[in-house]
């Protein structure tokens, strides 16, 4: 505190007080610039073909310096990578959390696995019906309860991506979006007639949705038609409003998943193909890039990546 003499500062305290603010000044200059450097790293980069050995400067969770000799005075801590190589963390645009074990559980085994193979991010399918929560229903009662079982299990920065089930699921879309920044959404083109492990005749069942609910060719162009108006309606969030699409038609899948259990001579992953012959794909994007081009001009179906279940084989574009 400020001694007053008469009302005014006495000499001697108003010196300390000066020598005071340099020396506050002083500390701000002392204050190292870096959380962390990580020394001694071979630094692998995007559009890089050399592997150069550098210095990696960390501050508040980001990159801040890449250089080939960065001072170890100027961080909080430092770690030595002893010739180690240093990749960027990827970002897995598709992963599942809580088929084959509970949510809650799944999430930390699966983001572990994911950070051991360099996985920094990643987006999450997430669905009502059978697996995950095992419940149908609103997004509006099913997210906080998703998130209420991710939170703190994680061992890698995430996010969800959404499938809209049920009819009503198309008029939540925007609040997904904006109370839980989910603009992702996805459509499996074969769930309505074909079930997750093979031929079903009681999908409705397996999804959770009632009697008079169809997951069919009319429900896809309807969240379709969603996302084009909510990139309308919200321009600014547009350019990461997207709906992918995995495209298998489940009527070929039904017939050819027949013709391998009636001849018997498959089995494992060889019945698994043949059983999704490359037409389902082929036809299946067919009609979604023509649905898309009809829903608004400028959207585009991608071709599949492969011939494998998890394929995202569109993206609704603006």
């Amino acid at each position: 505190m400020r001694s007053v003499l008469n009302g005014k500062s006495s000499s001697s305290e108003a010196a300390k007080l000066h020598q005071g603010g340099n020396a506050g000044k002083e500390n701000s200059r002392m204050e190292k610039p870096f959380d962390l450097v990580i020394k001694n790293a071979r630094v692998v980069r995007p559009n890089k073909t050399s592997v150069d050995c550098l210095d990696i400067a960390v501050k508040d969770g980001k990159v801040a310096r890449l250089a080939p000799d960065i001072q170890a005075e100027q961080a909080k801590q430092v770690f030595d990578a002893k010739n180690l190589l240093a990749f960027p963390g990827c970002v897995d645009a598709h992963m599942h959390i809580g088929i084959y074990a509970p949510l809650a559980q799944d999430a930390v085994s699966e983001s572990k696995a994911a950070a051991l193979g360099g996985v920094t991010s990643s987006l999450n399918y997430i669905r009502t019906g059978h697996y995950y929560l095992n419940r149908g229903g609103p997004y509006r009662d099913f997210m906080p309860e998703v998130l209420k079982q991710s939170e703190g299990r994680f061992w890698v920065d995430y996010g969800y991506h959404i499938a809209p089930i049920e009819a009503g699921h198309i008029d939540e879309m925007e609040h997904l979006a904006l109370d839980y920044g989910v603009p992702s959404f996805k459509i499996f083109m074969f769930y309505g007639g074909y079930g997750l492990h093979g031929r079903s005749a009681h999908q409705n069942e397996f999804l959770m949705i009632g009697p008079e609910d169809r997951y069919d060719i009319a429900h896809f162009e309807f969240i379709m038609r969603s996302a084009q108006r909510l990139m309308a309606k919200h321009p600014k969030l547009a350019p990461y409003i997207s709906v992918s699409l995995h495209c298998e038609l489940a009527e070929i899948l039904n017939a050819y998943t027949k013709i391998v259990e009636r001849e018997g001579k498959l089995t494992g992953l060889h019945a698994y193909s043949a059983a999704r012959p490359p037409h389902s794909e082929g036809l299946a994007i067919w009609i979604a890039r023509w649905r898309m081009r009809r829903s608004s001009k400028g959207q585009s179906a991608d071709p599949p990546a492969g011939r494998r279940g998890s394929v995202m084989a569109g993206r609704a574009r603006a």
